[in-house]
C-alpha cells in the first residue's frame, strides 16, 4: 500500500468543518500558500499537499510513465482525497493545478462542491483557429533547452518575469529558490507536460461551480484565456484582477483573499 501521506506530504491545518485543500503550481510547493492560510484556517479545514517531484514529497514515488501527462497528478489528488475521505470539498487550484483539479471533478464530481482556479490555462500555446494561449511552440522549446543546458539561470530568468513585481523583489527571489530547489530532470519534465498540455475540449465536462481568477499583466496566462475560460466553463464567474504577475497568493495576498472569501461566502 502506498502511504500517500508521506508521498505527498499532506499536512492538515484548521478547525473549520469545511475541507479547502490547496494545490500548488508548477516550480512550486504547499509553503507558497503561507500568505493566505493564516485567515483561511480561522474558518476552515486546510489540505496542503506537494505533488511527487516538488517540495517535501517522495522522490522514489516518481516515476516518467505515471507522470507524462496531467492524469498522474490528478491520480495524486484523487488517492489523497481518497485516503482521508474527503468530500463535499473546495478546491483551490494555482496555475497547472486549475486543470488538474478540473479533471479530478470530471472523473469524481461527487467530491467537489466548489473550485478556484488561480490564473488557470486550458492550453499555453497559440493556434492557427485564433486561440491565444500566450506561447509559440518555439518559446517553450527554448524554455525547455535552457532548463537542460542551465538550470540556474533558467530559474533565475523565469522567476522575475512570472512574478512581475519589480517593487516587491523579495518575492521574486522566493520564486527563484522555489525553481532552483526542484530536481532538474523532474522539473522539466512537469514543465513539458504544463505548457504543451491541451485540456479545452475538457472544458464541456466540468459541472462544478467555479471562480476563475485572472490577473493582470501575466506574463504567463493573457487575459484572452480567462475569457476563454470563462465562456466555455459552465457554471463559472470571472474575477479580474488588479494584482499583477502570475502569483497572486504570494504578491497581492489581501485582493487574492478578499476574491476567495467573497466568492465562497456568496454561493
Amino acid at each position: 500500500m502506498v502511504d500517500v501521506v508521506v508521498r505527498n506530504n499532506v499536512k492538515m491545518i484548521g478547525e473549520g468543518e469545511q475541507v479547502i485543500i490547496l494545490a500548488h503550481g508548477f516550480g512550486c510547493d504547499q509553503s507558497m500558500w503561507q500568505y493566505i492560510t493564516p485567515s483561511l484556517t480561522k474558518k476552515y479545514k486546510l489540505v496542503l499537499f506537494d505533488y511527487v517531484g516538488s517540495g517535501q514529497s517522495d522522490l522514489n514515488a516518481y516515476t516518467t510513465d505515471r507522470y507524462s501527462s496531467l492524469n498522474g497528478y490528478m491520480l495524486d489528488l484523487l488517492e489523497i482525497m481518497e485516503d482521508a475521505q474527503l468530500r463535499d470539498v473546495i478546491f483551490i487550484g494555482h496555475s497547472i493545478s486549475s486543470m488538474i483539479g478540473m479533471l479530478a471533478a470530471i472523473e469524481r464530481p461527487e467530491w467537489f462542491k466548489k473550485m478556484i482556479m488561480i490564473g488557470p490555462s486550458p492550453c499555453y500555446l497559440n493556434d492557427e483557429n485564433g486561440y491565444h494561449g500566450g506561447f509559440e511552440r518555439s518559446d517553450i522549446m527554448e524554455l525547455l533547452e535552457m532548463m537542460e543546458m542551465n538550470f540556474s539561470g533558467w530559474a533565475s530568468f523565469m522567476a522575475p518575469m512570472a512574478m512581475n513585481n519589480l517593487d516587491q523583489p523579495q518575492f521574486s527571489q522566493q520564486l527563484e529558490q522555489s525553481f532552483a530547489s526542484s530536481n532538474p530532470v523532474i522539473a522539466r519534465q512537469f514543465a513539458e507536460v504544463t505548457f504543451f498540455s491541451d485540456y479545452r475540449t475538457e472544458l464541456a465536462k466540468c459541472s462544478t461551480p467555479t471562480l476563475i481568477m485572472q490577473c493582470a499583466e501575466d506574463s504567463v496566462v493573457p487575459m484572452e484565456v480567462g475569457h476563454y475560460l470563462h465562456q466555455n466553463l459552465a457554471n463559472s464567474q470571472l474575477c479580474l484582477m488588479e494584482a499583477k504577475g502570475h502569483y497572486p497568493h504570494i504578491s497581492h495576498p489581501t485582493e487574492t483573499l478578499a476574491a476567495i472569501t467573497q466568492y465562497l461566502e456568496v454561493l
